[in-house]
């Protein structure tokens, strides 16, 4: 289970069930890890592939814009920090099932 601090991450409506979940530099090893959530992923793909405004990814997702502005701002970070550092990028779910 994966630390928190402040509060949890609410629910968010989900289109996508991506296929791959690791993605890597080739021809080296890789220096370390990134986690991406489902939730970034899908306000990525929202914004910057769809080209919804954010009010309407914010509404799609049923958060706010500027809990869908945070989810972008921190996957594009850490997806330009993994490809800068050579770092693997894994796509994990937001919330673990209860065991």
């Amino acid at each position: 289970m994966m630390p928190w601090r402040g509060r949890r991450r609410g629910p968010r409506w989900i289109s996508i069930n991506p296929n791959v979940i690791m993605f890597g530099p080739i021809g080296r090893q890789p220096e370390g890890k990134i986690f991406l959530y489902v939730s970034e992923l899908e306000a990525l793909k929202l914004v910057d592939v769809e080209n919804l405004t954010q009010e309407e990814a914010a509404q799609k997702l049923g958060i706010s814009r500027k809990t869908l502005w945070t989810d972008l701002t921190k996957a594009r970070a850490k997806i330009i920090t993994a490809i800068i550092n050579g770092y693997v990028i894994e796509i994990i779910p937001d919330f673990k099932d209860k065991e």
